[in-house]
């Protein structure tokens, strides 16, 4: 017998917010917007200059530090809190931490350049952005990653705020972005083919959530459940850098090839500062 679709509730945005700015260089004031919750997403193409894309790539895959993650599946330099406690979390950020500093402080790297640019822009407002922290311990500083995998997507459909609510990470900072908003943030340094971003115009609510048995996880949601929810599907090409509001559902169409990215998510705590973490 066939499964009934699952109704899904939550926010929709009107056509005004729902769609990305383009630009051909990078605009941090963009970059606040969507970390303000004025925007859904802005994406620069092709910021990332040609040899600080093949260095940083070229360092990923040769990193000691690389694990291979079930399930989606990727390669990957990093550490994910999703699904874990907060001590675990920030233990393997520690392992991790200087193989992951040895990928990003490639020359020419697009993180310290995006995060000095960010920084820049919040001083106007007199906020800054930094690496969040618990407990004097840091988040991991980026999450670098590949995928390549069959079927209609590389990475399933989800939304990035359920898994800041996890009771096993109380006392995380992290846990204050959800009163405002979460900005997810790609930098590809390595895209063969395919690849899309794709994001539904639906930000669930808590009962679509409980309803689905992933109030604390946010995945997966199936493309059927999301079928009538508008969708953008946004080309991604090698050396673009992008950022958008990881509440709406989103996900990762299939690709060939290796896609390599830098990533991380970031969101306000305070009037005064924004964290980061992956």
């Amino acid at each position: 017998m066939q499964q009934s679709k699952v109704r899904l509730s939550g926010q929709q945005a009107g056509p005004e917010f729902f769609r990305f700015e383009e630009r051909d260089e990078l605009d941090y004031g963009l970059v606040l917007d969507v970390l303000h919750g004025r925007r859904l997403g802005v994406i620069f193409r092709d910021v990332i200059p040609p040899a600080a894309r093949k260095e940083l790539t070229e360092r990923f895959w040769a990193s000691p530090a690389r694990q291979h993650r079930e399930g989606e599946p990727s390669h990957y330099v990093g550490a994910y809190h999703w699904n874990k406690d907060a001590g675990t979390y920030l233990d393997e950020s520690a392992a991790v931490a200087a193989h992951v500093r040895e990928v990003i402080d490639a020359p020419g790297s697009p993180w310290h350049r995006f995060r000095d640019g960010v920084n820049g822009a919040l001083r106007q407002e007199g906020a800054s952005l930094r690496v969040a922290q618990m407990d004097g311990r840091q988040a991991c500083a980026a999450l670098i990653r590949a995928w390549d995998k069959e079927g209609d997507f590389s990475l399933d459909p989800h939304e990035d705020e359920a898994q800041c609510k996890d009771p096993r990470q109380a006392g995380f900072e992290i846990q204050h972005v959800l009163e405002h908003d979460i900005c997810a943030v790609n930098m590809c340094t390595e895209h063969t083919a395919g690849g899309r971003l794709v994001i539904w115009n639906i930000r669930p609510d808590d009962a679509t959530r409980r309803s689905l048995g992933i109030e604390l996880t946010g995945l997966p949601y199936t493309a059927e459940d999301l079928a009538d929810f508008e969708e953008l599907r946004l080309e991604i090409r090698e050396g673009d850098v992008y950022a958008f509001n990881g509440a709406f559902v989103h996900a990762v169409d299939a690709s060939t090839g290796n896609r390599t990215t830098v990533s991380f998510i970031m969101g306000f705590t305070d009037a005064h500062t924004v964290v980061s973490w992956t």
